[in-house]
């Protein structure tokens, strides 16, 4: 059973990569191949989640809300508490955040980095 829920999540994650939103497009293009430093994965399942970004080596999750999230706030933000327990650091952004500031939540995201002590020098 916990197999074919593993299977079912990693073809969802797929199918989250392959038809990404414009806002997620916009945020990947300037995230992706280190270009802040880091490794940033899209899609990346954490748990019984799917994170729209996730770098593993300062355990920061980034999530872009589009118009659905509006009425799924209260599950977003216990889904984020939980997250947070096990050490995963939530940044959530509305999508109109990315195309109207993009440098501000580059900036944002920048500071959490600085901020987060990378999983490798805790070793």
């Amino acid at each position: 059973m916990r197999a074919r829920k593993n299977a079912e999540m990693h073809r969802r994650a797929r199918r989250l990569r392959n038809n990404q939103t414009l806002a997620e497009r916009i945020l990947w293009s300037k995230i992706r191949q280190r270009k802040l430093g880091v490794k940033f994965r899209r899609q990346y399942i954490l748990g019984d989640w799917i994170v729209d970004f996730y770098c593993l080596s300062h355990n920061l999750a980034i999530e872009l809300d589009g118009p659905v999230h509006k009425e799924r706030q209260q599950q977003d933000l216990a889904r984020d508490e939980i997250l947070s327990k096990r050490g995963v650091t939530v940044l959530r952004f509305d999508n109109t955040q990315v195309f109207a500031n993009l440098d501000n939540v580059l900036t944002t995201i920048l500071s959490a980095l600085q901020e987060l002590t990378p999983q490798h020098a805790l070793q």
